[in-house]
């Protein structure tokens, strides 16, 4: 199984980015998605996911700001995030997860800062 997350970058305040994971190996449609970040000195945290059912959810800090996607065509999930703070600079991971079985990215790098 890989997860091959792309899209971070170095983004003023206010600023959006487009995160984009895209999986292989694995049966796609059957898996619940989603995006956990690492801030440093933080814990990862669950930032938003998605069902394999397509229900989204998001934790309160991004609601409004962020919009998680699926494209199980292409095996793909985006993280559409605008109006972006300094608070959400951190290394994003793209997870997978069906029952106990777990996978994750190996992460892509959002700085928010003038």
């Amino acid at each position: 199984v890989q997860l091959q997350a792309s899209g971070g970058g170095l983004v003023q305040p206010g600023g959006s980015l487009r995160l984009s994971c895209v999986a292989s190996g694995l049966s796609f449609d059957d898996y619940h998605m989603g995006w956990f970040r690492q801030a440093p000195g933080k814990e990862r945290e669950a930032v938003s996911c998605i069902t394999s059912e397509g229900k989204t959810h998001y934790i309160d800090s991004v609601k409004g700001r962020f919009a998680i996607s699926r494209d199980n065509a292409k095996q793909t999930i985006t993280l559409q995030m605008s109006s972006l703070e300094p608070e959400d600079t951190a290394v994003y991971y793209c997870n997978a997860k069906r029952g106990s079985a777990g996978f994750w990215g190996q992460g892509t790098q959002v700085t928010v800062s003038s």
